[in-house]
């Protein structure tokens, strides 16, 4: 089947897909966007989260035919078009909330769709919120803290 969809601002169409194959397959081998990682393969560890059509999912468990016609935002389209890091992006740099780099993409998507509905969360909103990301390095204490840290970010570039 061919998808067309929408990547980070860009239009692409990929011809000879075949329709179940996972939209993370698609997005890392068919389209070469590789930021998005493949961690677990069941939806578990939150790795593989991007937006489609505005909605966090788990890329592992759409399958690329449904994404046709699709608006996909993966953690490199948070970047600004001049390559500058995200807010957010940068916050995890500055507060060590990465190490091995697997659950980073997922971390940094599911702190942008918190902060997006809510500006200034809790830590306990925080914890339920990054819930459904596993880490396995950090032992979340850094992330937490990349949270607050892009917390004030975010406020600042407002």
């Amino acid at each position: 089947m061919r998808v067309q969809l929408t990547v980070n601002g860009d239009h692409q169409t990929v011809e000879d897909v075949w329709e179940l194959e996972s939209l993370l397959d698609f997005l890392r081998e068919s389209i070469g966007v590789r930021g998005t990682k493949n961690a677990c393969e069941q939806g578990e560890c939150g790795s593989c989260s991007v937006y489609m059509d505005g909605v966090l999912v788990c890329s592992c468990l759409v399958a690329a035919g449904q994404a046709d016609g699709s608006e996909i935002v993966t953690v490199e389209g948070l970047a600004a078009a001049d390559g500058s890091l995200h807010p957010i992006q940068q916050s995890f740099l500055d507060a060590g909330g990465v190490q091995c780099g697997f659950c980073t993409p997922g971390m940094i998507m599911a702190t942008h769709a918190l902060l997006e509905g809510d500006a200034k969360p809790d830590d306990l909103t925080i914890r339920e919120e990054l819930s459904g990301n596993l880490c396995r390095c950090t032992g979340y204490q850094k992330i937490l803290d990349a949270v607050h840290l892009a917390v004030d970010q975010t406020r600042r570039s407002k």
